[in-house]
């Protein structure tokens, strides 16, 4: 096991729909040694979007994907309240999740090229370096919202994944910005009947 799940109940109400820097930098005030790994990833957060307001579920939760390392680092989260642009979030107790395989994996945005067959090419030799088989498909072209950087991609699903595969992607993610919430692979529902 080389990534663990911290994940901490959030209460709050809304933050703005463009959020990850915005969260980003509210964790980092309070655990500056995040910044350290390039591996730490805030799994992408939902709720429906009121505008320009992302409005938080009442069991909404903050997860954070980690290097065992990271975890004290990370712990100094709990209870901790966030400052999200006018949105203000208090964290819970952090709990730790062992990372389980699932056959099915989806990542909202893997950072890349623009063009879709290049873009397979780039995912192709990930899987390839990770020594990882499946099936793969590919979802549509989005922006991720920031006033810092131009990030775009794909979303991205793998299936029939042997268990150890599914372990190996969810540790070692996929592409950059694993701080905003790209490149993160999470369970998704079951699909049957592909060929």
């Amino acid at each position: 096991m080389s990534a663990i799940e911290l994940s901490f109940d959030l209460h709050g109400v809304s933050i703005p729909a463009d959020y990850p820097h915005k969260l980003w930098e509210a964790l980092l005030r309070i655990a500056p040694a995040l910044s350290e790994s390039v591996e730490v990833g805030v799994i992408p957060l939902r709720g429906p979007n009121n505008n320009g307001e992302l409005l938080l579920p009442k069991r909404a939760k903050l997860a954070l994907r980690l290097p065992l390392a990271m975890l004290n680092a990370a712990q100094t989260l709990s209870g901790q309240e966030l400052q999200i642009g006018t949105g203000t979030l208090r964290l819970g107790q952090g709990k730790t999740r062992e990372i389980q395989p699932y056959s099915t994996l989806h990542a909202h945005l893997v950072v890349g090229p623009s063009d879709e067959a290049e873009f397979m090419v780039m995912v192709d030799a990930a899987l390839a370096a990770l020594e990882v088989s499946c099936k793969l498909i590919c979802g549509r072209y989005h922006s991720l919202n920031t006033d810092r950087q131009a990030i775009s991609g794909f979303s991205l699903v793998m299936h029939d994944l042997k268990p150890e595969d599914s372990l190996r992607v969810q540790y070692a993610g996929m592409g950059t910005a694993r701080n905003l919430g790209c490149g993160i692979f999470v369970p998704y529902k079951v699909i049957s009947g592909l060929e």
